[in-house]
């Protein structure tokens, strides 16, 4: 009680239960090995490179190794800067449509636009690759709510995982990545758009600009455009985030 207050002063008590819990990520890895080598062949530069580390692909398998009692997960890059309650987030769990098991921002640079070169010039008129609103520029996992339970109970999903699945989309859209399970998650929301539901450019404000600068200048804008209050700002490829 603080020095002054009464016993029978009203006061609202608050209590917060918060369990933090380490993972051993080898032993993670070791039980999601057949799906993880297969998102590093298809998705890193390399052993030894930074996507390449199986760190970066538990996120598409976490509803195998997550106890059953847990339904929801919010997965979030550490360059990120919260302007606004995590609740508000959380709370977007409730627009997934039927069918939606993932909620990701898209990509705002034009990385996928050079990703899919190949595929794009075998399919002049595909939207693979290209802008918003009407293109398809692929995802960015900084910031994504997973829905456990939908991804459970979700045979497409689930047969996506699956290396023969994975080979076949890779070669169908001609991809190569480097991007870890950003890459994964593009590539698939390219056949599967109804497997994820969009979250809105300020829930993910990426500030890197890396693309203007090589190559993509004359289409960079319209990838990076971002209209509306920003509640997530993302500082990737270390750019600086704005003070307040």
């Amino acid at each position: 009680m603080r020095r002054g207050a009464s016993a029978s002063s009203p006061r609202l008590s608050l209590l917060f239960l918060l369990q933090v819990i380490f993972h051993d990520v080898g032993v993670l890895t070791d039980k999601l090995f057949p799906v993880v080598e297969a998102m590093q062949k298809h998705f890193s530069a390399g052993s030894g490179t930074y996507y390449g580390d199986s760190i970066f692909f538990l996120s598409v398998a976490m509803h195998q190794i997550m106890p059953k009692e847990i339904s929801r997960i919010i997965q979030l890059d550490l360059d990120l800067k919260h302007k606004t309650n995590i609740r508000e987030l959380f709370e977007e769990f409730d627009n997934f449509p039927p069918g939606a098991v993932i909620g990701i921002a898209r990509e705002m640079q034009p990385v996928y636009r050079h990703t899919f070169w190949q595929f794009r010039r075998e399919n002049p008129q595909t939207r693979v690759g290209d802008p918003p609103p009407d293109g398809l520029p692929g995802f960015n996992s900084g910031v994504m709510l997973l829905n456990l339970d939908a991804m459970r109970q979700s045979a497409l999903y689930q047969r996506l995982l699956e290396p023969v699945a994975l080979q076949q989309l890779t070669e169908k859209y001609r991809f190569q990545g480097h991007l870890g399970d950003q890459d994964f998650f593009t590539v698939v929301g390219m056949e599967h758009p109804e497997l994820f539901h969009v979250l809105d450019c300020t829930w993910n404000r990426q500030l890197c600009t890396w693309w203007r600068e090589h190559g993509y200048g004359d289409v960079f804008d319209a990838y990076f455009r971002c209209e509306g209050h920003v509640r997530i700002f993302h500082g990737n490829c270390n750019t600086p985030i704005p003070e307040d």
